[in-house]
């Protein structure tokens, strides 16, 4: 078997960790996910590093936390100079593509101000994450009263489906993500009632196939004009809302398959006065009643099935094609879907139903032999990604640069564990109407996630007290220990690791270690002498320029001509 080559990393969106089989869903089945996880590592503690799509994104795509890369929420530009993984592979002699989505906004004033033309060569890649782009498609055209919420959004795949035939200004929505009665109405996947619709196109031409034949079509392409090394970026948008599906899998399950809620009515009573603004927001008054929350759940079922059986379809291909042998598989999620745990629907808190993230990665060399089929317990965080990438791709680590570690001593067996004690969420709601509600500003409407393999304390700013899981004695997250003073300990020692988080040198990014360190000797060698009583204090070879000079004596002013 060869080494690794290629990369193809494949992230799905709002995708849960417990809804695969091989994460233990009882009633859904992903048999061709759990194949990949019986031929690589499965990871059980994968954290993202913000519970919203944009700034998750942004983190995984730099392998930098939030507060690193400043990108905090959807629509906030990654701001020019942040190097992405793109940059990080390419200096390595690896080409990075991208299909699918970012959510990633380009820093147009950045850019407008160091003179980079949008549509150069580095203006492209500074727009695009750093990618090399096949087809952007971030999957949301919604439209309301004030525009589109995204312009860009769905272009390219609403061009495929008129030449399909799907007459519409926008068949992504009215075809793709809603039903149809028997008038021919449009029922529009906006509205959760209609989640147990059928999608009203051909599952062919739904979204999740599109972008798998795209991945296909690129990676035959490559192959064919015998591209150097790759790393393939295969961005899918479901099983993100609208929560419709086409058939076969709008009604591949019922009532019995959906599982009940994980939440307590004394969760809700008692709930953190923050949290609980969050499940009184809309979404998660609406996933407080079953009646909403199991067609809802029953369509994101089908989704994620279809999800499956576009991985079956591509990795069938990759064995035909020889790619399964010479290709790193990563599979992972932006962040997950409450669906109605912890009485809130969405994704915009710290429970793990949000932030723990499925994580399976396949590496074909035989290095990895020894780890197939196994699961680690570590702690990881999707900043991993970038600087595993690049060990892969043969390159120096820019760990002054990239936050995360690589993973790749885990994938062959020479390390059990990262070399982390805690990891990071960060979430900044300055943007949402609940910081209005608590009349925040923007610099106080922020709230940070630390833990570790068993406590988990969220620290909001603006004056409000912790929340603390204990997730060893309470893996469901339902008893908010913060102001509990048995465990004021606890409490105490979860800050002390996110004060030694805080404290990082994270924008030191212009120098690595090994220069720092080399520059502490070299003031000396350049002539700077600070503190030295006699020339004979310090090494000759340091002081030989100030040594047996000469000079005239000009302490009655410069010298006069003829001098």
């Amino acid at each position: 078997m060869p080494e690794t080559r290629n990369i193809l990393f494949i992230m799905f969106d709002q995708l849960r960790w417990d809804y695969l089989s091989c994460y233990g869903h009882p009633h859904l089945k992903t048999p061709h996910l759990d194949r990949l996880a019986a031929k690589g590592v499965r990871f059980d503690r994968a954290y993202i590093q913000s519970p919203i799509c944009g700034s998750s994104r942004m983190s995984t795509y730099t392998g930098r936390y939030v507060h690193s890369h400043g990108a905090s929420w959807n629509g906030i530009p990654l701001k020019v100079g942040e190097l992405t993984m793109g940059d990080h592979l390419r200096a390595a002699g690896m080409s990075c593509h991208l299909i699918g989505k970012t959510h990633m906004r380009a820093d147009a004033e950045g850019m407008a101000r160091l003179g980079i033309e949008p549509d150069s060569l580095i203006g492209v890649r500074v727009a695009e994450c750093g990618f090399d782009v096949v087809e952007r498609d971030d999957g949301m055209r919604p439209e309301g009263p004030d525009g589109l919420y995204d312009e860009g959004g769905a272009a390219r795949y609403n061009d495929y489906l008129r030449a399909k035939g799907y007459d519409s200004d926008n068949p992504w929505h009215d075809f793709a993500n809603s039903g149809r009665d028997a008038e021919g109405n449009v029922l529009s996947g906006w509205f959760l009632k209609n989640s147990d619709q059928e999608a009203n196109i051909a599952e062919e031409d739904s979204e999740t196939p599109y972008l798998t034949r795209r991945a296909i079509e690129w990676i035959d392409q490559a192959q064919a004009s015998g591209a150097g090394p790759w790393c393939c970026h295969l961005s899918y948008i479901k099983p993100h809302w609208p929560y419709v599906v086409p058939a076969p899998y709008h009604d591949m399950f019922g009532p019995q398959d959906v599982i009940p809620a994980i939440r307590s009515d004394a969760e809700y009573r008692e709930a953190h006065e923050v949290m609980k603004a969050f499940m009184d927001a809309p979404v998660g008054r609406a996933f407080s009643r079953d009646e909403v929350r199991n067609p809802v759940v029953q369509a994101y079922m089908g989704l994620i099935k279809q999800c499956d059986d576009q991985m079956g379809e591509l990795f069938a291909y990759l064995e035909r094609t020889g790619r399964m042998e010479d290709t790193m598989i990563v599979v992972t999620s932006d962040h997950g879907d409450f669906l109605g745990d912890h009485w809130m629907g969405e994704k915009m808190f710290f429970q793990n139903a949000s932030v723990k993230v499925p994580m399976i990665v396949y590496d074909p060399s035989p290095a990895a032999d020894a780890t197939r089929g196994t699961v680690s317990d570590a702690l990881v965080e999707c900043i991993d990604l970038a600087p595993t990438f690049v060990e892969v791709a043969g390159g120096k680590v820019a760990d002054h640069i990239l936050e995360g570690e690589s993973l790749l001593p885990l994938l062959h067996g020479t390390a059990t564990d990262t070399r982390r004690d805690f990891v990071i969420c960060e979430y900044d709601y300055s943007a949402s109407p609940i910081a209005a509600r608590f009349d925040l500003s923007v610099r106080d409407a922020v709230m940070f996630m630390v833990a570790d393999k068993r406590w988990k304390l969220v620290h909001f700013e603006g004056g409000f007290r912790p929340i603390l899981f204990d997730m060893e004695t309470d893996p469901d997250e339902l008893v908010d220990l913060g102001e509990d003073p048995a465990h004021a300990e606890v409490v105490d020692a979860m800050y002390e690791k996110l004060f030694r988080w805080a404290r990082r040198t994270a924008q030191r990014t212009t120098r690595s270690a090994e220069q720092l360190e080399a520059m502490r000797s070299k003031s000396g060698r350049r002539g700077v002498m600070i503190g030295i009583y006699d020339e004979n204090d310090v090494p000759l070879e340091l002081t030989v320029k100030y040594r047996d000079r000469k000079v005239p004596d000009r302490r009655r002013g410069a010298a006069t001509p003829g001098d």
